[in-house]
């Protein structure tokens, strides 16, 4: 601890050196603070920066976050797919979730949701629980809403409700 009787005679005997700073005194900003910020802490969160290209398959079992440019395929089935501003995806998608603020041109194959932000841009068709498109962004493909159970709406008795409806709504987006 600092005590102002031990500063003033140390600096008075040792007047030309300088007060060195004892070890662990200084306040130190901690790591869960950066990362609260952030919807997702950075070591559960891998991220194909702007400068990169990744031509082939990603896999693994964290989230991803591309900024750059990847061609082929991504498989992350229990996880989350955003594809940043400067993104550009030519793959088809496996994920729990995926994000589009950049540019993907691929089927996307969701167990959860897909949201396609206003600056977004999704060529494809998509199979999904559910699916959320923002005024301003391009969608162009087919959807396929799945129910959690697998069940899909309209096939009971052999009837293809589900099929005619899914055409007639990719006919009015496009």
């Amino acid at each position: 601890m600092w005590n102002p009787s031990s500063q003033s005679a140390a600096s008075n005997s040792k007047s030309a050196e300088p007060m060195k700073p004892m070890p662990n005194t200084a306040p130190v900003e901690p790591t869960s603070t950066a990362s609260s910020r952030n919807l997702t802490p950075p070591q559960e969160q891998a991220t194909i920066g702007k400068a990169l290209v990744v031509k082939g398959e990603v896999t693994g079992s964290e989230s991803l976050y591309v900024d750059g440019r990847v061609e082929g395929t991504i498989n992350l089935p229990g996880n989350r797919v955003t594809v940043g501003r400067n993104g550009q995806v030519q793959a088809n998608i496996t994920a729990r979730e995926i994000i589009v603020l950049g540019a993907i041109i691929g089927n996307l194959t969701v167990s959860d949701r897909v949201e396609v932000r206003s600056e977004g841009s999704l060529t494809g068709d998509v199979s999904c629980q559910r699916i959320s498109i923002e005024d301003g962004a391009f969608f162009k493909g087919g959807i396929d809403v799945r129910k959690p159970n697998g069940k899909e709406p309209g096939k009971e008795n052999g009837a293809l409700y589900g099929a005619a409806k899914q055409d007639h709504s990719a006919a009015a987006l496009a």
